[in-house]
C-alpha cells in the first residue's frame, strides 16, 4: 500500500474526503494544494505538516505564505504550484481533486514524473483523451478511478481475466435533482434548486452537472478512455436509490454490479488500497433497510448534454474537449445567473455541432479547442 500522498484539491469535498481516508490508513500527506479557500487550507496544513501547501489563486498564496511563516512548509501558487505538488519526489500516489481543465497540465505532469495517478478530475481525460492514455502506457504508471461510477467499473472488472468476455458497461446516474421533469417543466428552475441533489454532496459544478445530466455524458466518455471500449459499448440507467453504483455484463449475459451506501471514501480508499482493501469509514449496507431499488431509462431528449458527449465521442479528435469547454462556461455562467439551466444542453450540443474539430497533438491543443469552446459560448450568450 502507498505511503504518502500528494491531494490537488484538498479543501474541496472529495479532498476533505480523502483526508479522512488518509486519517483512518495512517497515511503522510507530503503536498496540499487548493483554489482560494485559505482558512482551511491553513487548518489542513497545520494539521498534516506537508512539505509543500499550493494556493492556485496567487494573491491567496501570498496571504498563505504569511499564515504558515512559523511553519515547515513551502507555500507556492499558481499553476507552477500545482505541478510541483503533481511532481513531488515524497509522493507514492497523487489524487487529482481539482474541478475542470485546471487538472490536466498535473495530471500530465505526474504521469511523466512516473507517479500512479488516483484521478477525480474527469476533465484530464475527457479533454486529453489519447494524450493522457499514451502517456499513461508510455510512463508505466496506474491510473486509478475515484469516480463512484468508474471506481465500481474498476472493481467488478478485477474478477475478468480478459476483456474478451466483455460485452457492455452500465453507467447508473442518479436522475439528479430533475428526474421525470421535462423541458416545459425546466424553463424556469433555479440555481438553488440544480444544486439540490437528492443522494450526494458534492461541489457547485458538478452537482449542476448532475443536475444536466452533463456530468453523465462526462463519465461516459471518460469510461471509454479508461476501459477502452466505443460509446456503443456504454449504456446509461437511472437508478435513483444511488446503491449500485455501476455495472458489467459478460458476453453471457452475466451482469456484475458493486454495491454500496453513497458515500465517496470507498472509492477513494480503493484508488488508494489498490489492489487491497482495508476497513473503512463507510457505514455498512443494510439491503432489507434500503427495501428496493429502481431502474429508469435516461431522458436523452430532454437532458440534451447526454447525447452531445456521446457524439463528441463517436467524433474523436478534440470534439470531446470542446464538448467539455462549452459545458464549463455554460455551467458558470448558469450559476452566475447569465443564462437559463436548458441552455446548457443547448451551448454544448451547439459547440459540438459546429465549433471545429481536429486532431489534437499537444496539450497546448487541446487548452486552445477548450478556448474555442468557451468563445463560441461566450458569442452565443452575448
Amino acid at each position: 500500500m502507498i505511503k504518502t500522498i500528494s491531494i490537488l484539491g484538498s479543501t474541496g469535498s472529495i479532498g476533505t474526503q480523502t483526508l479522512d481516508v488518509v486519517d483512518m490508513l495512517g497515511l503522510k500527506v507530503c503536498a496540499l494544494t487548493a483554489a482560494s479557500n485559505v482558512d482551511l487550507l491553513e487548518k489542513q496544513v497545520r494539521k498534516y505538516n506537508p512539505e509543500l501547501a499550493v494556493m492556485f489563486n496567487e494573491e491567496k498564496a501570498s496571504e498563505l505564505k504569511l499564515r504558515l511563516r512559523d511553519t515547515d512548509t513551502t507555500v507556492l501558487g499558481g499553476m507552477d504550484g500545482l505541478i510541483a505538488a503533481a511532481t513531488s519526489e515524497s509522493a507514492d500516489l497523487v489524487l487529482n481533486s481539482v474541478v475542470g481543465m485546471v487538472g490536466l497540465k498535473p495530471t500530465m505532469a505526474a504521469i511523466e514524473a512516473k507517479k500512479d495517478i488516483a484521478l477525480a478530475n474527469k476533465e484530464t481525460l475527457v479533454a486529453g483523451g489519447d494524450l493522457v492514455t499514451d502517456a499513461v502506457r508510455r510512463n508505466g504508471v496506474k491510473l486509478l478511478p475515484v469516480d463512484s461510477e468508474h471506481s465500481a467499473i474498476f472493481q467488478c472488472l478485477q474478477g475478468m481475466p480478459d476483456n474478451k468476455a466483455l460485452k457492455k458497461l452500465i453507467l447508473t446516474a442518479s436522475g439528479g435533482p430533475f428526474f421525470g421533469k421535462k423541458a416545459d417543466e425546466l424553463r424556469g428552475v433555479t440555481v438553488e434548486q440544480a444544486l439540490n441533489h437528492p443522494n450526494w454532496s458534492m461541489g457547485a459544478k458538478i452537482t449542476i452537472d448532475s443536475a444536466s445530466m452533463m456530468n453523465k455524458g462526462l463519465e461516459i466518455i471518460e469510461a471509454a478512455r479508461l476501459f477502452g471500449v466505443s460509446a456503443d459499448d456504454i449504456d446509461v440507467v437511472v437508478h435513483r436509490e444511488s446503491i449500485i453504483h455501476s455495472l458489467i455484463e459478460y458476453t453471457d449475459n452475466s451482469v456484475i454490479a458493486q454495491l454500496g451506501v453513497p458515500d465517496m471514501r470507498i472509492p477513494i480508499q480503493y484508488a488508494i488500497t489498490y489492489p487491497s482493501r482495508f476497513e473503512s469509514p463507510v457505514t455498512e449496507l443494510n439491503l432489507a433497510q434500503i427495501g428496493k431499488l429502481t431502474f429508469f431509462e435516461p431522458d436523452y431528449k430532454t437532458f440534451k448534454c447526454l447525447n452531445a458527449c456521446k457524439t463528441a465521442l463517436s467524433m474523436g479528435g478534440a470534439a470531446t474537449a470542446i464538448a467539455n469547454g462549452a459545458n464549463e462556461e455554460a455551467n458558470m455562467l448558469f450559476r452566475n445567473g447569465k443564462i437559463k439551466f436548458l441552455d446548457i444542453g443547448e451551448l454544448v450540443e451547439g459547440a459540438v455541432q459546429n465549433v471545429s474539430n481536429f486532431v489534437p497533438k499537444t496539450i497546448e491543443d487541446v487548452l486552445n479547442a477548450d478556448s474555442l469552446a468557451r468563445q463560441y459560448v461566450k458569442e452565443r450568450v452575448n
